[in-house]
C-alpha cells in the first residue's frame, strides 16, 4: 500500500506544484500542520510561512504567502496568492520590500496602512527565509 498522497499548490498565476508526496507541513493560522496520507479531513486558513514537502524522503521547501489548505485522504489542495521556490525569489527584490515596510510602519504620518505594511514585512522575511535554508 502507498504512503504518498496528491499534493496541489496553486496559485492565481499557476499551478506551482502537483505530485504525489510522502508528507507536507504547512503553516496555518494556529500552528504547524503536519499532513500524511489518510489524514483527517479539514479545512484551515494558511499564515504566511513555509511548506516544507517531502518525496522520496527528500525534503523542499517553498515559500507560501498565506492562503487556505484543504485536506483529504488522499489529496491535500493548498490555495495561495504566491507561492516560491527559492531559486526563484529575488533577493535583492526582497530585502528591498523589507525595507519599504519598515518605512511605513515606522511612519507616523494618517495615510499608512500599518497592518498591510506589516504583511508585506512578513512575505518579505518570509521569501529571506526560504532562501537561507536552501
Amino acid at each position: 500500500m502507498a504512503s504518498t498522497f496528491r499534493l496541489e499548490i496553486v496559485t492565481p498565476d499557476r499551478k506551482f506544484f502537483e505530485d504525489d508526496v510522502d508528507m507536507a507541513v504547512v503553516r496555518t493560522t494556529e500552528g504547524d500542520l503536519g499532513i500524511l496520507k489518510n489524514h483527517m479531513s479539514l479545512v484551515s486558513p494558511l499564515a504566511i510561512g513555509a511548506v516544507k514537502i517531502k518525496k522520496d524522503g527528500v525534503y523542499t521547501e517553498a515559500a507560501c504567502a498565506g492562503g487556505f489548505v484543504q485536506v483529504r485522504q488522499d489529496k491535500t489542495t493548498i490555495i495561495t496568492d504566491s507561492a516560491e521556490w527559492p531559486e526563484e525569489i529575488d533577493i535583492e527584490r526582497a530585502k528591498r520590500a523589507v525595507d519599504r515596510a519598515e518605512d511605513r510602519i515606522k511612519s507616523s504620518h494618517a495615510g499608512v496602512d500599518v497592518l498591510r505594511a506589516q504583511m508585506a514585512l512578513d512575505r518579505a522575511l518570509n521569501r529571506l527565509k526560504i532562501v537561507k535554508r536552501d
